[in-house]
């Protein structure tokens, strides 16, 4: 079986169509037909069924097609595996969590492979996740669930609590605690749509009474300053407020009647769960973060 016959194999297993798979694959119609034939002639077997219209695959056909996107899968592994560097691991993250989380998980991580070289990368969730897909990360650490994806895996490493922070002179906040409905007639200050902390807010406010937040903002260092400047509440994971409301800037409200909590979640390309570099990381996350 020669490699190109089984790329324009799984191309029409996939589409259903020699027309579509000759377009994927710059090929004459004519080429993708006759390809198909020499692979059947190699095979002694029929793949395609011929006395219908549309394209279909016979049982040898589809028996076929799953050990063929197998073989083209690892194929691209393999070629993946070799092209980046042996002894490189590269982690994504939010800033946020990089802030709060990585250099623990980092630290342990070089004392135990010392010979591997770490990149670390910070940006937004869709970002990051767009590096994943790419190769460019082997791992990206976030707030909430991936996108769905076949070709990602994540997983939950813990939950963290989400909390309001108010301006410190605020009538809640020397009572440390408040029933949401209370909380939803205040102000608020969220990040824009895009981000995963809005989905936070708007997952948390959405069927109550809480109107429009009344800024938005695009980093949560200027969120936090604006609450501090007294223009209102924000919503955020405890870790990313924990400094500022030791340092008196703004106090932490929680909200006593429902429980607030967000994974943080790891991602990682399901093609690279074998990458030896990538599994030590995970390990030390596991063993740092994970409960």
């Amino acid at each position: 079986m020669e490699l190109r016959h089984l790329r324009t194999f799984e191309t029409v297993a996939r589409t259903l169509s020699v027309t579509q798979a000759a377009k994927e694959l710059h090929y004459a119609q004519s080429s993708v037909s006759d390809q198909i034939q020499a692979l059947e002639r190699d095979l002694g077997v029929e793949l395609l069924d011929r006395t219908q219209r549309r394209v279909r695959l016979t049982p040898r056909g589809v028996t076929l097609a799953e050990y063929t996107e197998r073989i083209l899968k690892l194929l691209e592994e393999a070629r993946w595996a070799v092209s980046r560097p042996g002894a490189e691991v590269a982690v994504g993250a939010l800033e946020t969590v990089g802030l709060n989380l990585l250099p623990g998980v980092l630290s342990r991580y070089r004392s135990l492979y010392p010979q591997t070289r770490v990149r670390v990368a910070q940006d937004n969730r869709g970002e990051l996740y767009r590096a994943v897909r790419r190769g460019d990360l082997d791992v990206c650490l976030t707030f909430g669930d991936p996108p769905p994806d076949a070709g990602l895996r994540a997983e939950t490493l813990a939950e963290e609590p989400l909390v309001v922070i108010v301006p410190p002179e605020h009538p809640l906040a020397g009572r440390g605690r408040a029933p949401l409905a209370d909380l939803s007639r205040e102000p608020f200050l969220a990040t824009e749509r895009s981000c995963g902390f809005r989905e936070m807010y708007d997952g948390v406010f959405a069927a109550s009474a809480a109107e429009e937040p009344v800024a938005q903002v695009s980093s949560i260092g200027t969120l936090g300053a604006c609450v501090a400047a007294g223009m209102g509440c924000a919503l955020l994971p405890e870790l990313a407020v924990r400094a500022q409301a030791e340092r008196r800037e703004v106090a932490v409200v929680r909200v006593e009647d429902v429980d607030l909590r967000t994974p943080v979640t790891m991602t990682w390309l399901d093609r690279n769960s074998a990458n030896p570099n990538l599994i030590g990381l995970q390990t030390v996350l596991r063993e740092q973060l994970g409960g």
